[in-house]
C-alpha cells in the first residue's frame, strides 16, 4: 500500500453509557487503498467505535481526524460530508423503486421540470459500471434481483458521492459462497481505486481472504493491530477472547464418539417427507446424541428441521417418540411432546426485538401453557435467574430490550427460551451463525453438556468443521434429499463430508 498517512485516525476514543465503559482509550487507522478489518467478539466495541466515527454517538473523549483534519462529528450528515459513507448488514434499501432510484436516493438529477429521470438513469448506470455492475438495468424494479446484487447496489448508493471511507458492516452474513467472492471482486475494485475500506465480518476464512489490516478490540480496549499476513488465526482468536492458543484448542473439542447410542432410538421417522421441500428420509436420534445435518446451501437442511418440528407439515412419513407412534404436524404438537426448534433466522423468526430479555425468554414456556393462564412474576423470574447464569447472558438484565443486546447474546436468549420448555429433542439450525468466536465456543460447550445430560440434539450448521466436532452422527443433505449418513470418529473430517456431496455416495 502506498499511502503513508491514515485517512482516518482516531486516537484515545472513550464512550461511556450508564454504568458502561463502552470504549476506553481505543486507537484505530484507516489507510486509502486498503481493506481494515475490525475485529473482537460480539461486546467487544467494534459497533460502537464504527457509530463514533459515523457521527451516531458522541465521543466522551479523545479525537478524530479525516484526511489529516481535525474532526467532531455531531450527526451521521457530518460524516457523510467528510467523506465517509456506511452500508449496514441489513441492506437498507427501497423495495418499491428501482435500482436507479435505490443508487440515486437523495442525489437525483434535477432539471426546470423536477427530477430528469433520464440523467438520473444515467448517472445510476455510471455507479453501477464502476463496480462493475454494468449488466444491471437501472430501470428494474429492486424487489427483482437477489440479495446479493441488493447488498451491491447499496455500495453504488454509497459511493455516488465519491466517498473516501467506505464502511461494511457484515456485509456477507446472508451471501453464499459464489455471491461472497462477487461482493471482494467489488471490494477489491474500490480498494484499488483508493477508497478506505472497513470491514466487519464474524467469518474468519473470508477476514483473511480480503482484509490487509486487523485492528483488535476486546472488552472495549485497544488490543493491537496487525498486517493480516503477519497474524495466524490462532494468534487472532487468543487476542480476541483473552486466552491462549492452548486453551482455545480445546475449546468445543470433540467429545467422545464412544457415546453413539444403541437401542431404539428417542426420536425416529421413516419416509419423512414433502413435496417441493425434501425428498422422504430416514432420521433416528437417540437420547443423550447430536445428529448433525449437513450439506451446502439449498440442501434441504433447514427443510428437513423444520419438518421434525412440524413448522412445515409433512405429506408422507411415520414418527415414534419415545417408542410411540405419532404425528407432529404443528409447533403446538411438536411443544406437546417435547421438542424445541432454535431457528437460523434471529432477526425475523426469533427475538422480538421491541420486548426485554425476560419477556422473549418465557415466551415458549407461555405458549405451551396457554395464553389464559400467564405465568407469575415469580416464575418469569425464576426462569430468567436460571438461564441468564446458566447461558452466561451479557448484561443479565431481564429488562433490558432485546434489541439492545449483542447478536451472541441474543443466541443465548433463544436457546434458554426453548431450554426452558425441558425439551427431550432440541433442533438447533445455525444457532453459531453470525456471532463471535467467545460466544460460538459457549454456545458448542453448551450443546455438549446438554446432550451429556441426556437431550437429543438435531445439530444444522453451514460450518462442516462444527458439525463435525458436535455430531455423534452426520446426516448428509444434497438437492433436498439424503444422500449418506456417517458415524463419526477420528478419521472423519469436513473434507470426508464434501467427498461425499462432491460424489453423491454415501459411508456407514
Amino acid at each position: 500500500m502506498a499511502a503513508t498517512e491514515p485517512i482516518v485516525e482516531m486516537e484515545n476514543i472513550s464512550i461511556e453509557f450508564p454504568g458502561v465503559k463502552a470504549l476506553q482509550d481505543v486507537n484505530f487507522r484507516l489507510f486509502p487503498g486498503e481493506v481494515h478489518t475490525l475485529m473482537g467478539e460480539n461486546g467487544a466495541g467494534k459497533s460502537t467505535l464504527i457509530k463514533a466515527l459515523t457521527g451516531v454517538y458522541k465521543i466522551d473523549s479523545g479525537s478524530i481526524k479525516v484526511a489529516g483534519g481535525p474532526r467532531r462529528f455531531t450527526g451521521t450528515a457530518d460524516a457523510q460530508s467528510a467523506g465517509i459513507s456506511t452500508v449496514y448488514q441489513e441492506v437498507n434499501l427501497c423495495d418499491n423503486l428501482t435500482v436507479g432510484e435505490n443508487v440515486m436516493l437523495g442525489h437525483e438529477v434535477h432539471g426546470r421540470m423536477g427530477i430528469n429521470w433520464r440523467k438520473t438513469n444515467l448517472a445510476a448506470h455510471d455507479a453501477l459500471v464502476r463496480l462493475g455492475l454494468g449488466g444491471l438495468d437501472p430501470k428494474a424494479p429492486l424487489s427483482s434481483i437477489s440479495l446479493a446484487l441488493q447488498q451491491l447496489v447499496a455500495i453504488s448508493r454509497a459511493m455516488v458521492t465519491n466517498s473516501k471511507v467506505l464502511i461494511l458492516d457484515e456485509p456477507t452474513s446472508s451471501l453464499d459462497a459464489n455471491e461472497v467472492e462477487g461482493l471482494f471482486a467489488v471490494i477489491r475494485r474500490l480498494r484499488d481505486e483508493g477508497v478506505a475500506i472497513l470491514f466487519v465480518s464474524h467469518f474468519l476464512d473470508q477476514v483473511y481472504a480480503i482484509s490487509d489490516r486487523l485492528t483488535v478490540l476486546r472488552n472495549g480496549e485497544f488490543v493491537g493491530e496487525h498486517m493480516t499476513q503477519d497474524l495466524s488465526r490462532g494468534q487472532l482468536i487468543s487476542m480476541m477472547i483473552g486466552k491462549d492458543v492452548d486453551t482455545l484448542n480445546s475449546l468445543g473439542s470433540n467429545r467422545g464418539r464412544a457415546v453413539h447410542a444403541v437401542g431404539a432410538p428417542y426420536y425416529s421417522a421413516k419416509n419423512l417427507g414433502r413435496q417441493g421441500s425434501i425428498e422422504p428420509v430416514d432420521i433416528d436420534v437417540h437420547a443423550g446424541e447430536v445428529v448433525g445435518l449437513a450439506g451446502l446451501l439449498g440442501s434441504g437442511r433447514t427443510e428437513l428441521g423444520r419438518l421434525i418440528y412440524g413448522a412445515d407439515r409433512p405429506d408422507s412419513g411415520d414418527v415414534t417418540i419415545d417408542g410411540v407412534a405419532t404425528e407432529v404436524h404443528t409447533p403446538v404438537a411438536a411443544l406437546a411432546r417435547k421438542i424445541a426448534f432454535s431457528t437460523e433466522n434471529r432477526r425475523d423468526e426469533g427475538i422480538i426485538g421491541d420486548l426485554t430479555v425476560r419477556e422473549n425468554l418465557i415466551l415458549a414456556v407461555q405458549a405451551r401453557r396457554g395464553w389464559a393462564r400467564p405465568l407469575s412474576r415469580r416464575e418469569q423470574n425464576e426462569i430468567c435467574a436460571k438461564y441468564l447464569v446458566e447461558l452466561n447472558v451479557r448484561p443479565a438484565d431481564p429488562e433490558r430490550a432485546i434489541r439492545n443486546l449483542s447478536g451472541g447474546n441474543q443466541q443465548k436468549v433463544l436457546l434458554g427460551r426453548w431450554l426452558a420448555t425441558n425439551p427431550e429433542l432440541l433442533i438447533l439450525d445455525e444457532p453459531t451463525r453470525g456471532i463471535d468466536v467467545g460466544a460460538k465456543a459457549e454456545i458448542q460447550e453448551t450443546i455438549a453438556a446438554l446432550a451429556e445430560d441426556g437431550m437429543s440434539v438435531v445439530f444444522i450448521s453451514s460450518e462442516l468443521e462444527e458439525v463435525v466436532r458436535l455430531s455423534e452422527r452426520i446426516i448428509v443433505l444434497k438437492d433436498h434429499r439424503k444422500i449418506g449418513e456417517i458415524t463419526n470418529g477420528p478419521l472423519v473430517t469436513a473434507e470426508t463430508i464434501v467427498d461425499i456431496i462432491a460424489s453423491e455416495g454415501s459411508s456407514e
